[in-house]
């Protein structure tokens, strides 16, 4: 084989590759060769090219990277704020807007740190991070994540997110983290000129992400809709999450969340939205014909008692719906693996309980948690799969120990009934940054030391 054909890594003998391609392929003794940042070739043993580095796969499951849709990577400064949880959602923003005033340049850098290197352990090899507070005086908070995203070596999503409707005006935020409508579309066309790559393989893109309905004005949503295609870039925004939106909206601007979407210009392919949990039947066939991406946030769902999403019917309508974290905060664990076993089972218990028996599988939400993903993010068939071409982020995942004890029959299911478990090996781009469960930067002790400081002035 002559030196053009060697790979630069080969991941190989896994148990099974599950490529999640177009034929949903899966290759028992795979491999999965990458070559300048890219898959190269993926194949059955025996077929292997030369490579530079190799990974051995044995007992293991290979999957793409998986891709997080939603976070608030800053909200794991006050993760499990036991104060918040004594109502609802908007009860539990009101709580912790004060907390989140006091964010600066180094709390959103090491907290994005702390945030991804937790999702790359967990098989997380792409976030998005939606960052709607900018206080006043607090600095760049969006470079500054992205600098943590940069020195981590993971892919990186950031959105611009605002707030600009506070209390005073009918909103929910208080003043201190709420911006003028032409603030924020002045920085959030800066951020895009200064960050974003469109290229095949980009490390970092931007998107432009009003918060929310109740947190944002009328013209701001229609505003950033023109700027985004303006562009080129994406919208994100929450919606559609708790019943008390249905009634705001249905108060503020005399309709339901998702007839507000288009009133504003986001009915498009070029938009994804998170939670997406109280749509109706009418709903749901609008944001299927429209395209509209979701992230299915099911353990935040859960513990602020927003319900379970119609995720069936939301895929079944022409919805992407991918997996998020949500912020720490509110899920608490940055477990890519956690969401999706979540999604899992929710997806499972809402089939049994609405009579419709149709039931997730453990590959419905590896799908979700990574082709759909890609959809979401505007990347299908560049990230989110094991193809010739597409970005080389792979996820390897041990099958063996007590967990997996008598998994024999199929490692798909096995990866995500049993556990908990995190990614044996995590790979973006090639280049290996979890290796044996742990994160390969030796400054996690050190950023867990500046978290921890940040976190307790942040709390007081």
């Amino acid at each position: 084989m002559s030196e053009a054909s060697t790979a630069d890594l080969l991941v190989r003998n896994a148990r099974l590759v599950a490529t999640v391609d177009d034929a949903r392929a899966e290759i028992a003794g795979g491999w999965v060769a990458v070559t300048n940042g890219l898959v190269s070739g993926v194949g059955r043993a025996g077929e292997e090219p030369l490579a530079e580095a190799t990974v051995d796969a044995t007992d293991c499951l290979v999957t793409p990277g998986l891709i997080n849709t939603h976070h608030h990577l800053y909200q794991n400064l006050t993760r499990a704020y036991g104060p918040a949880l004594d109502g609802n959602l908007f009860h539990w923003l009101k709580t912790l807007y004060p907390k989140w005033a006091r964010l600066d340049e180094e709390a959103a850098f090491v907290s994005a740190w702390v945030g991804l290197a937790e999702l790359a352990e967990s098989g997380c090899t792409t976030s998005s991070d939606h960052l709607y507070v900018h206080p006043e005086g607090g600095g760049d908070l969006l470079a500054a994540e992205i600098s943590a995203a940069i020195e981590l070596g993971v892919r990186f999503h950031p959105t611009r997110g605002s707030m600009s409707l506070s209390e005073k005006d009918g909103g929910l935020p208080p003043d201190s983290v709420v911006q003028t409508d032409d603030t924020i579309l002045a920085q959030s066309a800066e951020a895009v000129h200064r960050h974003h790559d469109p290229s095949h393989g980009a490390m970092t893109r931007i998107a432009l992400a009003p918060c929310s309905p109740f947190s944002v004005t009328e013209r701001l949503m229609a505003a950033t809709a023109e700027l985004a295609a303006e562009l080129d870039v994406r919208l994100h925004t929450h919606l559609a999450e708790d019943t008390d939106e249905d009634d705001f909206c249905l108060e503020q601007f005399g309709c339901r969340p998702i007839d507000y979407l288009e009133k504003v210009g986001w009915a498009s392919g070029n938009t994804w939205i998170a939670h997406c949990v109280q749509p109706n039947t009418g709903d749901i066939a609008k944001l299927g014909g429209w395209g509209v991406g979701v992230a299915h946030c099911p353990s935040s769902n859960m513990i602020l008692g927003s319900g379970v999403a119609p995720v069936r019917e939301l895929r079944a309508a022409g919805s992407p719906v991918g997996i998020g974290v949500d912020g720490s905060a509110s899920a608490d664990s940055g477990s890519m693996w956690t969401e999706t076993r979540n999604a899992m089972l929710s997806g499972r218990l809402k089939g049994f309980l609405d009579g419709t028996r149709s039931l997730m599988s453990s590959r419905d939400a590896l799908e979700m948690a990574t082709r759909d993903g890609a959809a979401c993010l505007g990347r299908a068939g560049e990230l989110g799969e094991l193809s010739v071409g597409a970005v080389g982020d792979i996820a390897v995942w041990a099958l063996d120990g007590l967990r997996f004890a008598g998994a024999h029959s199929d490692p798909v299911e096995a990866w995500l009934r049993c556990g908990p478990t995190g990614a044996r090996t995590t790979i973006v781009g090639g280049r290996v940054i979890v290796d044996d469960h742990r994160l390969v930067d030796g400054r996690v002790e050190d950023r867990l030391r500046d978290h921890r400081r940040i976190s307790e002035a942040l709390q007081k």
